[in-house]
């Protein structure tokens, strides 16, 4: 009698599965409920107090605004990295693929110091820019460079599969029918891509949002100015505040959270339209 096959497909999924929650459970699900305790501790007043001062306000806007702007460069040179690697053959192109990762791979401490060399005042890009009255060290523009670095792979590292896998096809048959190239990039190409390209920008937006040892380099961290939300927690870890620094870390949490959750949202109903347009 022959043996009937198990229903899932990895075998000994019971202790697979308990072994994969009990690292989720210890490594996410503790830390995040350790910190939901310290702040459901300490009332609304305090909470409000703490993540509306004046510093904590300044430290969103700098955070936010320059998460925005990395991840905008981030979706339109990704995009553009993405394309390249998949449609066209060229000497050199595994070492450029290679170095997407780079940012994955190298310590961001180190992304951190090697940026600063680059936009200090005899640096290779700062001796450049400073006479024009271009300075990037000490400043948001740091910031953003900072995070651009760091984050960029999620959006090539999101499209760049899509693209492979795409029937061309498709693409030959629009144009066959009379579609111009942008027609058919708008129409067959883009549709196809488009919840994966949204999936890697928010990666990089959420990335952005948490990044520190690259940042903390380059800012200046002057409160106000070039000071994030990530440098203000470790700040006030580092006056055994652990208070403000779970609130504050709450603040950042909460906006990934909903982040997500609007993407995914608009993910299913991209993937929805397009499943009623086809």
């Amino acid at each position: 009698m022959p043996r009937s096959r198990s229903k899932h497909l990895l075998p000994g999924f019971g202790l697979t599965m308990g072994v994969s929650l009990f690292y989720v459970t210890l490594i996410i699900l503790l830390p995040i409920t350790a910190m939901l305790l310290k702040v459901g501790g300490m009332g609304w007043a305090e909470f409000w107090r703490i993540t509306t001062s004046r510093r904590a306000l300044a430290a969103y806007q700098i955070t936010f605004s320059s998460a925005i702007v990395a991840t905008v460069l981030n979706g339109i040179v990704g995009l553009l990295l993405a394309w390249v690697l998949t449609r066209y053959q060229f000497p050199g192109r595994r070492i450029l693929d290679a170095l997407v990762d780079l940012p994955f791979a190298l310590p961001t401490a180190v992304a951190g110091l090697v940026l600063v060399t680059l936009f200090a005042n005899n640096g290779w890009y700062g001796q450049f820019l400073e006479p024009n009255g271009l300075k990037v060290n000490y400043t948001q523009l740091g910031i953003i460079a900072a995070m651009t670095f760091t984050s960029i792979p999620f959006v090539v590292r999101a499209v760049q599969p899509v693209l492979e896998d795409l029937d061309e096809g498709l693409e030959a048959a629009a144009k066959t029918l009379g579609a111009s190239s942008l027609q058919v990039f708008t129409r067959v190409i883009w549709p196809a891509i488009l919840p994966a390209f949204i999936g890697g920008c928010v990666l990089s937006f959420a990335r952005s949002l948490g990044e520190f040892g690259a940042v903390v380099f380059i800012a200046g961290n002057l409160p106000g100015l070039t000071e994030i939300v990530s440098l203000l927690i470790f700040i006030r870890l580092d006056e055994y505040n652990y208070e403000a620094a779970a609130a504050l870390a709450f603040v950042l949490l909460l906006v990934a959270f909903l982040t997500l959750i609007a993407t995914n949202a608009l993910a299913a109903w991209q993937t929805r339209y397009v499943d009623r347009k086809a």
